[in-house]
């Protein structure tokens, strides 16, 4: 069956280049089905290759779309060289495009180096899921592979972010606490990043 790497959802271009995870969160919404939009599939059988991805994207009509994301079935960062290989391909066959990564932000854990700056210097946007408050908070709605750790990584990753691309920003899922919410809020306005408030799918 095939897999689709670019999909529409809503009114947005997406790209499915992994499904590989440290994170199982509680409230992701591919534990509800096989695809979400207009894709048939977004689980693979075999991660795709480099070629694939610049097939797909090359199959794809872009008339009128002015912003493609990393954002599928998996972490994107996860697939680094290819996240960084297909972001250079989109500048080069279009150019205008605006081009954003939804990250968990715990690429410095997964690559084992810090990638803040290189994935600024190919992308227009990021957005960081900072999904919960504390450490240990974090840790259980995330269901992670990095606990103890992940909660400060992945503030640290938004922090060098922040330094190197001009729109960083980092969102929670309304699911938490409204008190969670406001201080959410301040975590993010001290990592010098926008907040966004995420509606739940269900």
């Amino acid at each position: 069956m095939k897999t689709d790497i670019v999909y529409r959802l809503d009114d947005g271009v997406y790209l499915n280049i992994t499904n590989k995870c440290p994170c199982n969160c509680a409230f992701c919404i591919r534990s509800h089905g096989e695809a979400v939009g207009d894709a048939e599939r977004l689980w693979f059988e075999t991660e795709p290759t480099i070629d694939e991805i610049k097939k797909a994207i090359d199959d794809f009509d872009f008339t009128d779309v002015k912003e493609v994301v990393f954002c599928g079935y998996g972490e994107p960062t996860n697939a680094y060289d290819n996240l960084i290989a297909t972001a250079k391909y989109i500048r080069e066959t279009h150019p205008n495009i605006h081009i954003r990564l939804n990250t968990n932000g715990l690429s410095d854990l997964i690559n084992q180096k810090p990638t803040a700056q290189e994935i600024s210097s190919v992308l227009d946007s990021i957005s960081v899921s900072l999904n919960d408050v504390t450490s240990e908070k974090y840790d259980k709605i995330t269901r992670n592979i990095y606990p103890g750790i992940a909660f400060g990584a992945m503030l640290d990753f938004t922090k060098e972010c922040v330094k190197y691309c001009d729109d960083v920003r980092m969102t929670v899922v309304d699911v938490i606490p409204k008190e969670d919410i406001e201080e959410a809020r301040k975590i993010c306005e001290a990592c010098g990043a926008k907040f966004r408030l995420r509606t739940f799918i269900k």
